[in-house]
């Protein structure tokens, strides 16, 4: 079936939130950049050339690759330079092994530690999940689904998972930004998304746990088919 148009834009980066220090803003840029693609896997970058594209200093620069570095984003090559990781279906597939069972355990925690607060922020990212699946806007569904990770590591109150989804969130973003059009159905990601965001929002641990394992049943079959699917 061919797949639905979408509307891609051009994103410089996520917008600074209040408090965010400008590690934390080089962060968000490049991480949306690379995840995106305007940082194209294999492509070579500088943190002279970053510096000057994105308008912050080359310390805060560094320790934002740094950190891109630990999650396997980039590779930092001594008086060499810095490369983007590239893409493997099989290391994917193996990250999923693991992200199944720590995101499931996410979930749920984060049903069951969430703050009052929390829960209205998850009801907000459900309808904003909603939103980008009625637009099929897949640069908007990529910061909504960032803002969920980072709230569902933060209400999950469990920094050893917390530790391990710092290490998968943004690989798994990336494959799935970079074939999404040719083996998946974007506005189906975003609502199953959605209803996650909502099942923690209501503080209900068993639904949370069996919509992650639904979703991850999905990104699994994805990931899947883009071995036989020509991309």
């Amino acid at each position: 079936m061919k797949p639905r148009k979408s509307v891609r834009k051009k994103a410089p980066g996520t917008a600074a939130e209040p408090g965010q220090s400008l590690t934390e803003r080089a962060y968000g840029h490049l991480e949306e950049m690379i995840v995106t693609l305007q940082l194209p896997p294999g492509s070579a970058v500088s943190e002279t050339l970053l510096s000057q594209r994105l308008g912050i200093g080359r310390t805060p620069i560094r320790e934002a690759l740094q950190r891109l570095a630990r999650e396997r984003l980039v590779t930092i090559l001594p008086r060499r330079g810095i490369i983007v990781s590239e893409i493997n279906v099989k290391t994917q597939l193996r990250l999923l092994e693991a992200r199944r069972e720590v995101e499931r355990l996410v979930a749920k925690s984060a049903a069951r530690r969430a703050t009052p607060e929390e829960r209205e922020q998850f009801l907000e990212l459900a309808r904003r999940f909603e939103k980008s699946a009625k637009t099929n806007d897949d640069v908007s569904f990529m910061r909504v689904d960032r803002e969920f990770n980072e709230l569902s590591v933060a209400a999950a109150r469990n920094e050893f998972a917390a530790g391990a989804m710092s290490l998968m969130h943004s690989l798994s973003r990336r494959f799935w930004y970079i074939h999404y059009k040719q083996a998946a159905d974007m506005p189906l990601t975003a609502k199953l998304h959605a209803d996650i965001a909502r099942s923690i929002g209501a503080g209900d641990e068993a639904a949370a746990g069996k919509l992650m394992d639904k979703l991850l049943d999905t990104v699994a079959k994805f990931t899947r088919d883009t071995v036989t699917t020509d991309f």
